[in-house]
């Protein structure tokens, strides 16, 4: 009996699987390799500095050059769509906590949040292309002739890639478009237009 019982407990241990413990975290990350598209659990953390060029339109009558700084917190929305099409890739829905300063054509300040719409695509390399786009609230020191309250409206498309140099770090560079007004509740409502440009890391987990 006591041989018996033994070999039962021998045999139980054998078939216990065992933890490897060189399994990769990222694999919560990624659908398959990196660069094959997100699980839809993924989730990421941007931090990003950079600028902007200012430039007239839609009625502006001055280029507005800013520094700014940006944070951003994302989530995707479902796993890769879109497959066996050059265009496979995931849903990013994003919001964005961004600051910086005008130091031309005067010294004044702005911040806003924003939620953005981003759009991943899953190129099976370590460069991963996106576009996003987004539309929120913004809050400003600076005034006419193309502001003039302290509550505005911001609306933003962005084109950009991640580069990763680990599984679940990649730098992040990111060029677009930013617009300021506040939509006519109060005048000179002339808008604020600018090319931006970002750079920074982004974490995924």
């Amino acid at each position: 009996m006591v041989f018996i019982g033994t070999a039962m407990v021998a045999t139980r241990m054998q078939a216990a699987p065992e933890f490897d413990s060189s399994v990769s975290q990222t694999t919560q990350i990624w659908q398959g390799i990196i660069g094959e598209g997100f699980q839809s659990s993924a989730q990421t953390l941007s931090l990003e500095a950079g600028g902007t060029v200012g430039f007239q339109a839609l009625g502006g009558e001055q280029n507005h050059d800013l520094a700014l700084v940006s944070l951003s917190y994302g989530h995707m929305l479902d796993g890769p769509v879109g497959k066996d099409h050059w265009y496979v890739g995931n849903w990013e829905l994003r919001g964005e906590l961004f600051g910086g300063q005008q130091f031309s054509p005067s010294d004044n300040w702005l911040v806003g949040l924003t939620p953005h719409l981003r759009y991943d695509l899953a190129t099976g390399t370590r460069c991963v292309p996106f576009i996003d786009g987004g539309a929120g609230v913004s809050a400003t020191g600076i005034g006419p002739p193309d502001l003039s309250g302290t509550f505005e409206f911001n609306i933003q498309g962005n084109l950009g890639a991640h580069w990763f140099f680990r599984d679940n770090l990649a730098l992040t560079l990111e060029t677009g478009y930013l617009h300021v007004s506040c939509a006519g509740i109060h005048y000179p409502n002339q808008g604020l237009n600018c090319v931006t440009v970002k750079a920074g890391l982004t974490c995924f987990f």
